[in-house]
């Protein structure tokens, strides 16, 4: 009887063990995108876990505005999740100087992302990449198609043909041309400058050519989009110097203006909000044939935890991130949020997909002053929120202005001294 209690004692043992062995890994992802949970537990998990048996995925998101306070302190308790998910450039490199995030480079899928993809994630020599992108933001103008058709007009390909158009719905009355404010000052840096300024500078040239010091914030490339600007004030409304963000986007929702300049993130809720046709279009070029230029901005990434005691879980999660699965994934599952990988994601929100084929025609090029630039006091990527709200009111002149971003720029950055 004790030998036939021991055996048995035995077997139970064995396979508790088996049991404890074989038990799924749980990993977890921190992410500011709480608007996401029910895209990352409905879809994306899912399509992960039903091809890695053994591998179980948690999205643990925090509140936006909390989110960096609250990874910073989960990073030094050493209680943060397994995988970080990735703001863009100085804040993601921060984590990465401070060895809170791990370097992935050497992951098989990375071979998918070309250098302006992971520009944000990587050290400024590009010899280090700790993050795989995930998405970016594409900037352009989202117009009204019926009131396109009613006034009679076309899609503008030169800027010359973007102001005939304006001054065609500022004729017919019926409609604000251009339903954009000056309040919250961001719109106008993001959506006016940002997203017309890469035709003049030539996107990625331009824009290397500054933080190298070959070109100077005051150079005509850099002060004409100003000028560009400078014309829209008489085009937005009356009352525009105190309309705030939702404001544009309840005039351009409820079919009381013709255009919104935009950013690609606005897909979901103005697909939900307007019962209207919509069209977009690129910003347009200075003259016909000339080669076209996008702000393609990187916008969102996902990263190792070093501390994480699942390694090998989390970097095949991470390499799964760069695959065309995901890609189309994440993409379809977000409309307007771009994949960052080289994979051919085809989109199945008619508008996401015109917009995404700029990159067919167009050269993408980030942000202007969100890598190295911002990184001293005037901090740009926050100044030319001021300058480019000022230049549209009226109140700096576009020299002005350039004069301003210049000043506040080699205060600084010795390449610009």
């Amino acid at each position: 009887m004790k030998s036939t209690k021991l055996v048995s004692a035995l077997l139970a043992t064995s396979f508790l063990g088996t049991a404890a062995f074989a038990q799924d890994v749980t990993i977890t992802i921190e992410s500011w995108r709480n608007d996401d949970l029910l895209i990352w537990q409905n879809t994306i998990i899912p399509a992960f876990e039903a091809g890695h048996p053994g591998i179980k995925v948690v999205f643990a998101p925090t509140a936006p505005a909390q989110y960096n306070s609250a990874l910073n302190a989960k990073l030094a308790a050493g209680t943060a999740g397994d995988l970080i998910t990735c703001r863009p450039f100085d804040g993601s490199l921060s984590l990465y100087d401070a060895g809170h995030l791990a370097e992935i480079g050497d992951l098989e899928n990375m071979a998918n992302f070309g250098p302006v993809a992971k520009s944000g994630w990587s050290t400024d020599d590009g010899s280090a990449t700790f993050c795989v992108p995930m998405a970016s933001v594409i900037h352009g103008f989202i117009y009204n198609k019926d009131a396109f058709e009613e006034v009679g007009v076309d899609v503008p390909n030169t800027t010359d043909e973007f102001f005939a158009v304006l001054d065609a719905f500022k004729e017919d009355g019926n409609y604000i041309p251009l339903s954009m404010g000056t309040a919250d000052q961001w719109e106008a840096a993001t959506m006016g400058y940002a997203n017309i300024g890469p035709n003049y500078w030539k996107g990625e040239e331009g824009r290397m050519a500054v933080i190298a010091g070959d070109q100077k914030l005051t150079d005509p490339q850099w002060v004409a989009p100003y000028a560009q600007l400078a014309r829209w004030g008489e085009y937005m409304g009356d009352g525009y110097e105190a309309q705030s963000y939702p404001d544009s986007q309840n005039l351009f929702t409820l079919g009381r203006a013709a255009i919104y300049p935009a950013g690609s993130w606005e897909l979901s809720g103005f697909n939900a909000q307007a019962d209207f046709a919509m069209g977009a279009f690129n910003p347009p070029v200075q003259a016909a044939g000339d080669e076209c230029y996008i702000s393609d901005h990187v916008d969102i990434a996902l990263g190792m935890n070093n501390a994480t005691e699942n390694a090998d879980e989390v970097r095949t999660f991470l390499n799964w991130a760069g695959t065309a699965e995901f890609a189309s994934l994440y993409a379809n599952s977000l409309p307007g949020f771009f994949s960052l990988s080289n994979h051919s994601v085809e989109m199945s929100d008619p508008l996401a997909q015109e917009i995404v084929e700029w990159r067919n025609d167009c050269n993408s090029s980030i942000r202007p002053y969100h890598q190295i630039l911002s990184r001293g006091t005037p901090n740009l990527a926050n100044e030319y929120w001021v300058s480019s709200a000022n230049a549209i009111r009226g109140s700096m002149t576009p020299e002005e202005a350039g004069a301003h971003m210049q000043d506040g720029l080699a205060s600084w950055y010795e390449p610009q001294q």
